[in-house]
């Protein structure tokens, strides 16, 4: 499959100046077609964009590892959907919070936090936690980082290391995502991020200001990866090989999780709807720096996209509108090569 229209769109986008440069994958039951346009860096100075460089994922961490640890604990029943967070994390105080409600963002975990950037890793820590349920629990679907730390903190009250330490052990290493990491070695390996007033050019650090401070500690973002890397992800996910959760798990993915059932949000996930060949859900997931995952596991089909669109500055709110876009070109044109098929 060509994709001749997403593709057009890809490079118009960085034609356009919306994004330095962009790496892509299609994957088509077993064929994968790659791609890459455009420049890794344009400031201090213009470098071309290379294939399988590092790229910091920003929330993909959130599916690629922190989900997925999640669902094994599940499945080895040292954890459950309807388990309290009070019942892990004690300083945590309202026993209404879940971990469906954190995986599905229906939480309403909200607050303000004075100066948050600015904090200490144990600072940061306890101040989340005093954190309080607003308005939306269970009746609004409200993204949030807070719902994936307080995650990662409770894989590791469960097996007692850090949760960035649980993905690579549970997660990267059985997948042999032998590129992807948390501390990148070389940082000229990395497309660069942010060029920021209190930090200057972030290339091989994470971009995230909660991940930077937390570290290990944070199952919100913070990791690196490749497109090799994650096509392989993916493939394990669509082809049920090797993939990091159990089975069933994979059915699941596709439903809406919600309390209410009706916010098109998954265990993690968000739902994409397609018509072919009956109606079934696509799962996606987006990365703040400019990446995102598309899968559909009812043709076997799916699609990465790695940009840094925070380079040179945040936060690039054009780039939105044209993501969505280009998802739903992607969408139109694997619904016409599958009737095809």
């Amino acid at each position: 499959m060509v994709y001749q229209e997403t593709v057009a769109a890809i490079k118009q986008l960085v034609r356009d100046g919306v994004v330095p440069g962009v790496n892509y994958a299609f994957i088509d039951q077993k064929d994968v077609t790659r791609g890459l346009f455009g420049a890794e860096q344009l400031i201090p100075g213009y470098e071309p964009l290379k294939p399988n460089q590092l790229y910091d994922v920003a929330s993909l961490t959130k599916v690629v590892g922190t989900t997925n640890v999640i669902l094994q604990l599940i499945t080895e029943k040292r954890l459950a959907l309807t388990d309290k967070v009070s019942d892990f994390l004690p300083e945590w105080q309202d026993q209404r919070v879940t971990i469906r409600h954190l995986l599905t963002h229906t939480s309403g975990i909200t607050g303000y936090i004075p100066h948050r950037d600015k904090l200490s890793a144990a600072q940061l820590h306890d101040a989340l936690l005093t954190m309080h349920v607003g308005e939306n629990f269970e009746v609004k679907m409200v993204y949030s980082d807070v719902n994936f730390i307080f995650l990662g903190w409770i894989a590791e009250a469960i097996l007692g290391q850090p949760i960035q330490t649980l993905i690579q052990k549970r997660v990267l290493d059985p997948l042999r995502m032998t590129h992807s990491t948390f501390q990148p070695e070389d940082p000229t390996r990395c497309v660069p991020t942010e060029v920021s007033p209190t930090r200057g050019l972030i290339r091989g650090v994470v971009h995230d200001p909660k991940a930077f401070v937390l570290k290990n500690h944070c199952g919100s973002a913070g990791l690196f990866s490749t497109l090799d890397d994650l096509i392989r992800f993916e493939q394990a996910m669509l082809f049920n090989t090797g993939q990091p959760i159990a089975t069933h798990w994979l059915t699941e993915l596709t439903r809406d999780q919600t309390p209410l059932g009706k916010q098109w949000r998954s265990l993690a996930w968000a739902l994409l709807p397609t018509q072919l060949p009956v109606a079934h859900n696509c799962i996606w997931h987006s990365g703040y720096t400019g990446t995102f995952l598309v899968l559909d596991q009812t043709t076997q089909q799916g699609m990465v996209f790695l940009s840094n669109r925070v380079h040179p500055h945040a936060p690039n709110e054009a780039f939105l509108a044209r993501r969505n876009a280009i998802i739903n070109t992607y969408l139109a044109e694997k619904t016409v090569s599958s009737k095809t098929e």
